[in-house]
């Protein structure tokens, strides 16, 4: 009787592989090789997006925190200044969804920073 040292394992795991490259095109979805490659490299810019999302969107209420305090006659660096200063720890994020939805509020917040 023939031995079979690794067939059902191989099998699941180029399984796992072809269900992950489900939607590509030509070899990258038929042939084990460049599957396992065309995964693992989107694996790879998937990773690496996930982290630039996180920059982007920072650098984004960064500059609408900006435009906010640039209206109001400040800078950004001296609001963000005033803030730790008076101990208002309040997020860029929230920081910059209020100043977009409710001006009067960040008109509040920014008083209290720049006081």
């Amino acid at each position: 009787m023939v031995r079979v040292t690794n067939g059902l394992q191989r099998h699941k795991r180029h399984k796992k592989f072809r269900k992950l490259a489900k939607g590509y095109r030509l070899g990258r979805r038929t042939v084990y090789k460049q599957i396992r490659l065309a995964v693992t490299r989107a694996g790879q810019n998937a990773y690496i997006g996930r982290k630039l999302k996180k920059r982007d969107f920072r650098q984004l209420w960064i500059e609408r925190l900006s435009a906010a305090t640039r209206a109001r006659g400040g800078k950004y660096s001296q609001f963000v200044n005033g803030l730790y200063k008076n101990d208002i720890k309040l997020n860029r994020k929230v920081l910059s969804n209020i100043a977009v939805m409710f001006p009067e509020v960040f008109d509040v917040i920014y008083e209290k920073a720049m006081s």
